[in-house]
C-alpha cells in the first residue's frame, strides 16, 4: 500500500509559477512509475505528466509542454511538478498517482487526495 500526499497548491495570478510537491509513504518509492494528473470542475480528470522509477523517462501533456516539468527525487520519495507560465485554463485539482508499470494511460493503482491549484486571469 503506497500512500500519496500532495502539496504546493494556490492561487495564483497568470503567467506566474507554483511547483507541487507528492510525498509517498509506504513500498519502495524507486519501484514505482509516477504521473501527474488534473481534473476541472466539470470536466473529466487529465493527463499531466509521468515519469519513470529513476526518471530518465518523462512524458508531458501538449497542454502544458515547455511550461511544466515533472522531476523526482528518489531519496526523498518524492515527485514534484514544477509549473511555470501558468494559465487560467490550468485551473484544477492536481492528483500525483503511482505503479509499478510506467503506464500510459490513467489506470494507476494509488492516487493522492489531490490539491487545488487556482489560476486567476
Amino acid at each position: 500500500q503506497v500512500l500519496l500526499v500532495e502539496s504546493g497548491g494556490g492561487l495564483v495570478q497568470a503567467g506566474g509559477s507554483l511547483r507541487l510537491s507528492c510525498a509517498a509513504a509506504g513500498g519502495t518509492f524507486s519501484t514505482y512509475a509516477m504521473a501527474w494528473f488534473r481534473q476541472a470542475p466539470g470536466k473529466e480528470r487529465e493527463f499531466v505528466a509521468r515519469i519513470s522509477r529513476r526518471g530518465l523517462r518523462t512524458f508531458h501533456a501538449d497542454s502544458v509542454k515547455g511550461r511544466f516539468t515533472i522531476s523526482r527525487d528518489n531519496a526523498r520519495n518524492t515527485v514534484y511538478l514544477q509549473m511555470n507560465r501558468l494559465k487560467p485554463e490550468d485551473t484544477a485539482v492536481y492528483y500525483c498517482a503511482a505503479d509499478l508499470e510506467y503506464r500510459t494511460d490513467d489506470g494507476y493503482d494509488y492516487w493522492g487526495q489531490g490539491t487545488q491549484v487556482t489560476v486567476s486571469s
